[in-house]
């Protein structure tokens, strides 16, 4: 499995981003997967559910299962955050993985990078970002792809990794 990151602050656009480019690059003939870094607990589950039920009272995992999906929760309490390399080894095999957060990783990533944000860009500081998805007019020499160009987008990442289409 390949990894590309995008990276950026909160509000950039990341999310919407990956939104229109799973689909750009699964029309290649890609199989792809995502990793999302929360900065904020989230739960999926509620209250009151058996499944949530299982859990509060001690389940280290609960998988739930249906026809269309399924998803499995595993209780960390007290063993810290996760390493992207554990959670990488949790993914069935696919080509490509692409994450959204985690920027200290390091990995190749594309920052989006929206100066209305009010935050300095990454890229002056990590050697990881490879390019940079953002109207805005840089001084770098990292290649500046447009911010809606998603095809282009999809474009850099493929050759970067050296996919070929299939």
């Amino acid at each position: 499995m390949k990894v590309f990151g995008i990276a950026g602050y909160s509000g950039s656009g990341k999310t919407t981003l990956l939104e229109k480019l799973i689909p750009q690059i699964t029309a290649r003939g890609l199989r792809v997967s995502v990793i999302k870094h929360a900065h904020h607990g989230f739960d999926i589950d509620r209250p009151g559910k058996d499944s949530y039920r299982h859990r509060e009272a001690g389940a280290s995992e609960v998988l739930l299962s249906c026809n269309d999906r399924w998803a499995l929760m595993h209780e960390r309490r007290d063993e810290g955050e996760v390493s992207l390399n554990e959670l990488l080894s949790r993914l069935a095999p696919c080509d490509l993985v692409l994450i959204e957060g985690f920027k200290q990783e390091p990995v190749p990533k594309l920052e989006v990078y929206r100066p209305e944000n009010g935050k300095p860009p990454l890229f002056p500081a990590r050697s990881d970002i490879v390019a940079i998805a953002s109207d805005a007019q840089l001084a770098t020499d990292l290649p500046i792809l447009p911010l809606n160009d998603i095809a282009a987008i999809a474009d850099f990442v493929m050759n970067h990794l050296e996919f070929q289409e299939r």
